[in-house]
């Protein structure tokens, strides 16, 4: 039952391309690619989002604090010689996708918001599942693997799509793409909680960094959305 306008089709189609090549080109690049370096890689997309839809000084703060947490978080400052060229090419390309998703993403569910993802993901998966069958070996087809294959669906795609696609249609794209950086701060702590994991003295000043960035970014659009509705009364 859903309508979308003719200018609204295109950045659909497109939403829904980059919804399944970010997280296709991501899968892969973790094959030779360690998680962390793959991750930071990624962000790339949202971080430039963020940088070049910024338009006052104040914006440029929370991305540099943004860009010095994510390095220092992550095992970009170590010797990275030993690298995949190939799937850190990967990782690039799912963090361009991930800037087109954002910018899209935006413009196609501005009247349909969550619903739209149900649509991308469709388009996504047209192309994208078969590729996917494609390179799958039999183990797959086990009855043991159904239920974890349906949470990984829910956790890493439906469930928080769902809810970036909310907050896509409600936030300008630098304050999206910005507050996106707190998914390895969020990732660290999942680490500590669960997996036993520690961070270091600097790892866990960069994470407060990130913390700070996010939440700086939201303070200053809470008050440009107050300036913008004293000039409006």
């Amino acid at each position: 039952r859903l309508r979308f306008k003719k200018e609204q089709r295109l950045p659909l189609l497109f939403y829904g391309l980059s919804l399944g090549a970010m997280n296709y080109l991501f899968y892969l690049s973790i094959q030779t690619v360690p998680l962390g370096i793959a991750v930071a890689l990624e962000f790339t997309g949202p971080l430039a989002v963020a940088l070049f839809s910024s338009r006052r000084p104040v914006d440029f703060v929370w991305v540099v604090l943004a860009v010095l947490g994510l390095w220092f978080l992550l095992p970009l400052g170590q010797d990275i010689s030993h690298v995949d060229l190939t799937g850190a090419a990967l990782a690039l390309g799912a963090g361009a996708c991930w800037a087109v998703y954002i910018l899209t993403g935006q413009r196609a569910g501005e009247e349909h918001g969550p619903a739209t993802v149900a649509l991308g993901s469709l388009i996504a998966a047209i192309i994208f599942v078969p590729l996917g069958m494609a390179q799958a070996t039999e183990s797959i087809w086990q009855w043991s693997i159904l239920p974890v294959g349906l949470a990984v669906a829910v956790l890493s795609t439906a469930l928080p799509y769902s809810l970036e696609m909310i907050a896509l249609t409600r936030l300008p794209t630098r304050i999206f793409g910005t507050l996106m950086s707190m998914e390895p701060a969020l990732a660290a702590m999942s680490g500590m909680v669960f997996l036993g994991e520690t961070l270091t003295g600097i790892q866990t000043l960069a994470l407060c960094s990130i913390i700070a960035a996010s939440m700086g970014s939201t303070l200053t659009m809470r008050q440009e959305s107050k300036i913008k509705e004293i000039d409006i009364k």
